[in-house]
């Protein structure tokens, strides 16, 4: 594991010995590996691999289970009672929400992924010495070269039929039973997406195919693409009434044209739809993975409203919350896609474990380009998270660094101009390119995963998407 750098006295702002003291109780002295340990001895939390990531990962502060002594570290001494008092209020009323997640079946892939390690994340940038508050990061970084461009259309092009069926079809598989939910749903799907789940589920299907000595797709393949983007597409209209988005892929939000009431009854009116038509595969395996999923997205709001403006949470905790709200689809699928296949049990582990880590990678990337795009590019003001109290990678990261940041954040933004000060405390202290290389080490694992496939277009295209998902971040 990298050593931790200590900075100059002049390297944090002011220099003060105050500072320092901070900065080594916060980056040094960060007993994140010990509490992975306790809370992987203990069973008590999901046995998927990114459980176990916190265990070798440098300087974050320690687990949950510390929470009510660590903290108290986030106040200052002077801090009004007042505030003190406000703030440990909501945590108490939160903590109810901690209680409401429902357990995790012990299902074969999960335990067959208790060993799977992943390695410390190393140093990106020694601190050194900063002018100003806000001032911008050292001139002597420098960012690394990025890759060529990707086309996605590209990637795709060995599904490309199979994707033109899928879109003509997932209007049809809705229904027409209710004009106001058909409506909701065609203004989601009719805004397009990359849609990037079923083009890895249709990859994924036939180099297992072609393993198991298959010439053609199988109906519970392209069915289970279909279920697999209606799943997606109800959680984006969920997702949006929670956040209070007004735009989803560059069209108004289903909410914000139809009301609350319409979006939420067309979100639930599409996982239902979706649990029947996944009733009808007939395969209980796969029945138990993708019922699974539903259960992750709703696992993950608990564990994001449960967290908010908390600066003690931990890269463990951003890492289960990434896997429910995001990667969990994602590997369910491309396991399921391997079972209709028909291929041994290790290659459908192996295509969970891509799923997973493709998964992971994609949610940090996303999380940080909330801090590297404009608000038209993102489609949503940036730094929207942060703003919400949503801390992600590139937050917790800057928070190792940066004592300020967490006054900043303890204050929920109160005071103008705080959020601005906060979101250029993340730039400049390197919170960004950590949480770059974190994405890179969830990539890698997602390329070792495709060892059991046959080298061809098919594979090379499960690779590259590994470097599309990367390259958004330069």
């Amino acid at each position: 594991m990298a050593a931790a750098v200590m900075p100059t006295s002049t390297g944090l702002s002011g220099g003060s010995l105050e500072t320092c003291v901070a900065y080594c109780q916060t980056y040094v002295c960060g007993g994140g590996k010990a509490s992975a340990a306790a809370a992987a001895a203990s069973g008590s939390f999901l046995h998927h691999p990114c459980n176990l990531a916190a265990a070798g990962v440098q300087g974050l502060s320690s687990s949950r289970g510390d929470s009510s002594s660590s903290s108290s570290s986030c106040w200052k001494e002077g801090q009004s009672t007042t505030t003190m008092s406000r703030f440990n209020g909501r945590r108490r009323r939160l903590q109810v929400l901690q209680q409401a997640a429902p357990p995790t079946l012990n299902s074969p892939e999960n335990v067959a992924m208790k060993n799977l390690q992943v390695g410390p994340i190393p140093d990106m940038m020694s601190l050194s010495t900063r002018t100003g508050f806000l001032g911008p990061p050292p001139p002597s970084i420098s960012k690394p070269e990025p890759p060529t461009k990707i086309s996605l259309a590209e990637l795709v092009a060995p599904v490309a039929e199979d994707l033109g069926i899928l879109n003509n079809n997932l209007h049809l598989v809705v229904g027409s039973q209710n004009p106001v939910l058909m409506s909701a749903a065609k203004q989601i799907f009719g805004a397009g997406g990359k849609r990037m789940r079923p083009a890895l589920i249709f990859l994924v299907s036939k180099a297992t195919a072609e393993v198991a000595g298959l010439n053609a797709l199988q109906p519970q393949h392209r069915r289970l693409a279909e279920i697999t983007e209606m799943i997606h597409t109800a959680s984006l209209i969920h997702d949006d009434v929670l956040d209070e988005s007004d735009v989803r892929r560059g069209k108004q939000a289903v909410h914000r044209m139809l009301g609350t009431r319409v979006a939420v009854l067309a979100g639930d009116f599409m996982f239902a739809q979706s649990s029947w038509y996944l009733a009808n595969l007939d395969n209980l395996e796969v029945i138990k993975l993708i019922s699974q999923v539903i259960s992750d997205f709703a696992s993950g709001e608990i564990k994001q409203a449960s967290s908010l403006f908390d600066c003690d949470v931990t890269l463990q905790d951003y890492l289960d919350k990434s896997f429910y709200k995001t990667a969990s689809l994602i590997a369910a699928s491309t396991r399921s896609a391997a079972i209709f296949s028909g291929v041994n049990a290790c290659a459908c582990d192996q295509m969970f474990e891509y799923g997973m880590n493709l998964g992971l990678a994609f949610q940090i990337v996303d999380d940080i380009l909330d801090f590297t795009q404009t608000s038209e590019q993102l489609g949503k003001p940036a730094g929207s998270d942060l703003s919400k109290g949503n801390l992600t990678a590139p937050v917790l990261f800057a928070l190792q660094r940066e004592p300020e940041l967490r006054e900043l954040i303890d204050s929920e933004f109160m005071e103008e101009g705080s959020l601005d000060a906060a979101i250029s405390l993340v730039h400049r202290s390197g919170g960004i390119d950590r949480a770059r290389e974190l994405a890179k080490q969830k990539g890698d694992l997602a390329r070792q995963a495709l060892d059991s496939l046959p080298q061809g277009p098919l594979r090379q295209s499960l690779d590259r998407m590994v470097d599309y998902v990367l390259e958004r971040v330069y």
